[in-house]
């Protein structure tokens, strides 16, 4: 069982879209996924299904319970999810001498069987508070989906030296999956631009496969849809496969 983090600062990135599509496009392949979603927004409970009723990812993190009593199915087959609730904007304002919150959901994560889920995909909030570092110590891989814009780079040249803070402090076992191009036009002589910009800082650490914007990628959350089920022949779908394909290869 792999644990990924889905981790940007920015908003609108599309750390959402990637958790629920590459999760669902993972499940197509036969892999049992479990998002677990960290965002007091919920983007990704209300789009997998979740009606926000029982336990949460808040119960996980703040109360003495069991991991697997906080698993909910969703609307994709061989896809698990542990709802949002907005209670998770209060973890961050944690009591200082709470000394093991920021590792909290790694401890309790290591109660999931392995042999009922082969990845966990974590949805993040916009920000590198307690939620962003605990999926962070809780994960071996961050997933960075990034922006064909001009704060690009400062933005992941700062999650970078996160990344390298908590992996030295907390979770030596911690590595950069790759980060993933997103709401790309390459249209643009500027989305251009900066995709060359982070080929050229990042190299191999720049998945092959990007994600450009799309209509019906935006329509589908509407109807509670993944891509993959929405339109499964549009070039969006086709983009997440083919993102799963590579995933599964990074991953091995």
């Amino acid at each position: 069982m792999k644990v990924i983090a889905i981790v940007n600062q920015k908003g609108g990135c599309a750390k959402t879209t990637t958790v629920v599509n590459l999760a669902a496009a993972i499940a197509e392949k036969g892999k049992r996924v479990l998002v677990i979603d960290l965002d007091p927004q919920g983007n990704a409970s209300q789009w997998l299904g979740s009606t926000g009723a029982g336990a949460n990812a808040y119960d996980l993190l703040m109360q003495e319970c069991d991991v697997n009593s906080v698993l909910t199915e969703s609307n994709v087959v061989n896809v698990g999810l542990i709802a949002s609730t907005r209670l998770l904007a209060k973890v961050e304002r944690a009591p200082v001498d709470d000394i093991e919150i920021e590792t909290r959901l790694k401890n309790r994560l290591s109660a999931l069987s392995p042999q009922k889920w082969d990845f966990v995909l974590i949805d993040t909030p916009p920000t590198l508070g307690v939620l962003t570092l605990n999926a962070m110590n809780a994960a071996n891989f961050l997933l960075i989906p990034v922006t064909t814009h001009v704060m690009t780079l400062t933005g992941v040249a700062q999650l970078v030296q996160l990344f390298e803070e908590v992996r030295d402090q907390f979770n030596p076992e911690l590595s950069i999956l790759g980060l993933l191009p997103s709401r790309v036009d390459l249209r643009t002589r500027h989305a251009q631009e900066i995709l060359s910009a982070l080929n050229h800082s990042f190299g191999k650490l720049v998945f092959k496969s990007h994600i450009r914007e799309s209509v019906r990628l935006a329509e589908a959350p509407s109807f509670q849809e993944n891509i993959l089920l929405y339109n499964p022949k549009s070039t969006a779908a086709k983009e997440y496969r083919e993102l799963a394909t590579e995933f599964l290869k990074r991953t091995q």
